[in-house]
């Protein structure tokens, strides 16, 4: 059954100053394009906080909302609730976009993540419900049942960047396939085990913090094999390149051809450029994270936390939290214990605290039904669809969170709680 957006037209109407303040209206591929009388007129705030609105614009004299993939619906709905004489879908342009850099920020990472809310949801309830069971050994983990619903809860964050790739791709207008292909190369099983070959040809930065090992050449060029499930950065970064080149490509081949040569040369030139390049340099941006974070609780446990708890939902929504979490690994191996991870397991919690006080608050039944999905999923510890469903796009309850993380991270750096491993299990 389709979507009914009468409700979310009549919001977006009354809060753009009503029907009579609406000269003209169109949309392209994400966003309602408003030319209104008075601008003024227009409720900024109240827009962006309504579900459904992931930001609001105004450039090129347009007054801009950007809904995203659902947009054309949205449309409907509004030119039917208004009677307006809709202008339809006009292509992306090059006006220059005034709003803030955290806007745009937010604007493409609601945009991206949106669409896959529900499965993160239903993957992290599933998820940390199987754990749950395991751990009170109500179900074997070596047992069929076990196994198949651990895969079932974490697939979609295994498989991550195979789901980023296509709605990367819609949100910088290229081949949706593409770019489920480029993620899917990125989770290949040969390039997963390959980063964990004991075939070593060399090692990059060794002595570091940065120290990788190379396994294999592309072209005689070293290639610093990593293990991509689970990111975020590498493939966004990959599929945005992957755009260039192909309307680039597009400029140049002949349109007889270019079903299946564009493809072609935007892969064979995207992913090596993505293995050589744009994945090695992402992760070590993580690494650079858990490089300084380990020497900042080595100066003072209190600000670390501080640090940890404010800073690792923003981490998390970029995918480079897996640089501490390489430290904590290593110091789990070589001590049995970890003082740095531990700082942010109450991050979580913040997050989902915010997230109840506004179920409890709002009156959008919609937003309820969001939230309270989105509050299940993060008493599990999976946060994702609450950060980027719920609390990021409307930005001040994020920052609460993040403040509330902090004094969660400061409390548990001033006490000096590490987290332990059982000496039997492996980590290799």
């Amino acid at each position: 059954m389709a979507k009914n957006y009468d409700e979310l037209a009549k919001t977006i109407i009354q809060n753009v100053g009503g029907k009579d303040n609406v000269t003209s209206v169109v949309h392209c591929a994400t966003r309602l394009r408003f030319k209104l009388k008075d601008e003024k007129k227009a409720n900024d705030d109240v827009l962006k906080d309504t579900d459904g609105v992931v930001t609001v614009v105004k450039a090129g004299g347009q007054y801009q909302v950007v809904i995203g993939n659902e947009v054309a619906d949205v449309y409907d709905a509004v030119v039917k609730e208004g009677g307006f004489n809709g202008g339809g879908q006009v292509p992306d342009d090059d006006v220059e976009d005034n709003s803030s850099f955290v806007d745009k920020a937010v604007a493409l990472i609601s945009g991206i993540f949106t669409d896959i809310l529900a499965p993160l949801s239903a993957g992290g309830i599933i998820k940390g419900l199987v754990v749950l069971v395991g751990a009170m050994g109500w179900l074997s983990t070596k047992s069929g049942t076990y196994q198949i619903l651990y895969a079932i809860g974490d697939s979609i964050f295994y498989f991550l960047p195979v789901f980023l790739g296509v709605t990367a791709a819609r949100r910088f207008h290229m081949n949706q396939f593409i770019g489920l292909a480029i993620g899917a190369t990125l989770t290949y099983p040969t390039m997963v085990q390959l980063a964990a070959s004991k075939t070593v040809l060399g090692t990059l930065f060794k002595g570091t913090a940065f120290a990788s090992e190379i396994h294999t050449t592309f072209f005689g060029i070293p290639v610093i094999t990593m293990n991509y499930t689970s990111t975020v950065l590498p493939v966004l970064f990959t599929v945005w390149f992957a755009s260039i080149i192909e309307h680039w490509a597009k400029k140049w081949i002949p349109s007889v051809v270019q079903m299946f040569l564009v493809p072609v040369v935007t892969m064979i030139i995207a992913l090596p450029v993505a293995f050589i390049v744009i994945g090695p340099v992402m992760t070590w941006v993580g690494d650079a994270i858990g490089a300084v974070m380990s020497g900042v609780y080595n100066f003072s446990p209190i600000i670390a936390g501080l640090l940890m708890g404010a800073l690792w939902q923003v981490l998390v929504i970029f995918g480079v939290h897996w640089g501490i979490v390489a430290v904590t690994t290593a110091d789990l191996a070589a001590l049995g214990y970890d003082p740095i991870l531990g700082l942010s397991c109450m991050v979580c919690y913040a997050q989902i605290g915010v997230v109840l006080a506004i179920i409890r608050q709002t009156k959008d039944k919609k937003l309820k039904e969001t939230a309270t999905g989105a509050f299940f999923s993060g008493l599990f510890g999976v946060t994702e669809p609450a950060i980027y469903g719920i609390t990021l796009p409307r930005k001040t309850p994020f920052v609460l969170s993040c403040i509330a993380g902090a004094v969660s991270g400061a409390i548990i750096g001033a006490f000096h709680y590490v987290l332990y491993i059982k000496p039997s299990i492996r980590l290799y």
